[in-house]
C-alpha cells in the first residue's frame, strides 16, 4: 500500500513539474512603481491557469523598455510614456502601448518633519529644494534642520516625470540631491530611516502611514484627484510590448485590464482605469 501511495505521489509530482515546464513563459520587467502591481497580478494570473507562467522583475522603466526592444522581456512596465529615442532605437519602431492604471507621484517627508508642521509644498519650493536653493526646513516653517533630498536614478520613469514636471526638463540638474536611490522602495526606506528627508514615490508606496505625504500646490494626492487629473503629478502607468504581444502576454494584459485585475489594482493601492 505504501509503495502504491509513493508511486502515485511521485507521478503527481512529475506531472506538476511537467505541467510547469510546459507552460509558456511571460517575462515582465521595468518600472519599480508598477512592480508591486505586476507581482500581485502575476501571482493571481498564475494561480488561475496553467498554460502561461508570468515572472516579474524591476530595473526601472528605461531598462524594461530596452529589455522588451531587445527581446529579453515580453512586457515592459513603464511609469511614463515611451520616448521617441526609445521607439527609434529598434528597427521596426513598433512598440505597442497598454494603459493599465493611474498613479500619482507623491512628495513624502520624514515623519518628524511632517509632525513639526511641514504638511504642504509648492512647485517652486520643491524645485528650489532639488536645485539646492532651499537647504533648511526652517525656510518651509519647519524645524532648524538640513534638508536631505533623495532622488531616483537615471533611467527611472518616475525621475523623468518628476524632473519634467517640477524642474522643467528630464535632464535638469538637481544639485540639492544628497542621495540617488535605485527604486521607489529604496527612497521610502531612506525617508523612513531619516528625521529630515524628502523624496518622491508612486502613490502605492506612500500609503502605509510611516511617512508624511505632502499636499502639492494645494491638492492632496488621493484616488479621486489622481483619477480626475486634478492632482498635478498624476500620470498613467503602462505595459509595452515590442510588436504584437505573444498569446500568453496578451492573456496576462487582458487579465490585468479585466474587472478582476482592476479590482486587484484597487486593493493594492493603485488607481484603476
Amino acid at each position: 500500500m505504501r509503495k502504491i501511495a509513493a508511486t502515485l505521489l511521485m507521478a503527481l509530482l512529475v506531472g506538476l513539474i511537467a505541467s510547469a515546464s510546459a507552460a509558456e513563459k511571460v517575462t515582465v520587467s521595468g518600472s519599480t512603481t508598477v512592480l508591486p502591481l505586476a507581482e500581485v497580478e502575476g501571482e493571481a494570473f498564475n494561480g488561475q491557469q496553467s498554460d502561461c507562467q508570468v515572472t516579474v522583475t524591476g530595473g526601472g522603466t528605461g531598462a524594461g523598455i530596452t529589455a522588451a526592444g531587445e527581446g529579453r522581456s515580453d512586457i515592459a512596465m513603464a511609469s511614463r510614456t515611451i520616448k521617441d529615442s526609445e521607439r527609434s532605437k529598434y528597427s521596426k519602431n513598433n512598440f505597442q502601448q497598454f494603459s493599465i492604471g493611474y498613479d500619482g507621484i507623491c512628495i513624502i517627508v520624514s515623519k518628524p518633519i511632517y509632525d513639526a508642521g511641514v504638511k504642504a509644498i509648492t512647485k517652486d519650493q520643491l524645485k528650489d529644494i532639488y536645485v539646492g536653493k532651499i537647504t533648511n526646513w526652517k525656510d518651509l516653517k519647519g524645524p532648524d534642520a538640513e534638508i536631505y533630498a533623495i532622488a531616483r536614478e537615471e533611467g527611472s520613469g518616475t525621475r523623468d516625470t518628476f524632473n519634467e514636471l517640477i524642474m522643467g526638463s528630464t535632464t535638469a540638474e538637481t544639485s540639492g540631491v544628497k542621495t540617488v536611490s535605485m527604486s521607489s522602495a529604496e527612497i521610502k526606506t531612506a525617508v523612513v530611516g531619516s528625521d529630515k528627508a524628502i523624496g518622491y514615490v508612486g502613490f502605492s508606496y506612500a500609503e502605509s502611514g510611516d511617512v508624511g505625504i505632502l499636499q502639492y500646490d494645494g491638492v492632496n494626492p488621493n484616488v479621486a484627484n489622481i483619477k480626475s487629473g486634478s492632482y498635478p503629478l498624476a500620470r498613467h502607468l503602462y505595459f509595452y510590448t515590442w510588436g504584437q504581444p505573444t498569446p500568453c502576454a496578451q492573456k496576462f494584459i487582458d487579465f490585468v485590464l479585466s474587472p478582476d485585475g482592476q479590482k486587484i489594482a484597487d486593493e493594492n493601492g493603485f488607481v484603476p482605469i
